[in-house]
Formats: structure tokens, C-alpha cells, sequence
């Protein structure tokens, strides 16, 4: 069974950063990424990454402002987030699927419990 536990969120002035990191245990070779839900709206995919780094998604909305990498000896992927911009607040999940196909389209085996990033104009 794996775990994952989301960190980094906070509050933040438009055009600054953030670093968002997922913790996993529980072992296995996953592709990761991290979604976003904003008040009344539904989930969005926003990043992933396969678990040997070789390959990367973008939601278009953050393409050129967000990066996702990984370490898998931390057992641990990331989010940095620059130029945030107040349309980025929302809760950020980080999720773990076996299949990059599969968390890309919102079908993860495992889901952390979120973590809150919020964008002042």
C-alpha cells in the first residue's frame, strides 16, 4: 500500500514561488504527478513524471511556469511552481499510478490528502 503525504503549500504574492513536495512509502516503481482542485471545480490535472524521470507531462496552463522532477532515493517528487499567478490557488493532491497513462487521466491507484496553495492579487 502506498502513501503519500503532500508539504509546501502556503500563501504566496502573484509572480512569486513555491515548492511543493510528495513524500511516498510503501515502495514500488510509480509514475507520479500532482493535480489541482479549486474551489467549485473539478480536479485538473497539472504534472507528471514516470518513475525513471525520462518522461514529463504539462497541463498547458502551467507549461513554462511549473517543473516536476523527482528523487527517488527520497522517495520524493516535487513541484516548483513559479510566476504563480491567483488562478493557481487551489488544493494540490500529489497521486501514484503504475501506469503514466492512467494518472494522467485521473485514474490513480493512490491519492495523498492535499495540500493548500493560495495566490494573492
Amino acid at each position: 500500500q502506498v502513501q503519500l503525504v503532500e508539504s509546501g503549500g502556503g500563501l504566496v504574492q502573484a509572480g512569486g514561488a513555491l515548492r511543493l513536495s510528495c513524500a511516498a512509502s510503501g515502495g514500488g516503481r510509480y509514475a507520479m504527478g500532482w493535480f489541482r482542485q479549486a474551489p467549485e471545480k473539478e480536479r485538473e490535472f497539472v504534472a507528471a513524471i514516470t518513475w525513471s524521470s525520462g518522461s514529463t507531462n504539462y497541463a498547458d496552463s502551467v507549461k513554462g511556469r511549473f517543473t516536476i522532477s523527482r528523487d527517488n532515493a527520497k522517495n520524493t517528487v516535487y513541484l516548483q511552481m513559479n510566476s504563480l499567478k491567483p488562478e493557481d490557488t487551489a488544493v494540490y493532491y500529489c497521486a501514484a499510478s503504475a501506469i503514466l497513462n492512467l494518472l494522467v487521466r485521473g485514474l490513480s491507484d493512490y491519492w495523498g490528502q492535499g495540500t493548500q496553495v493560495t495566490v494573492s492579487s
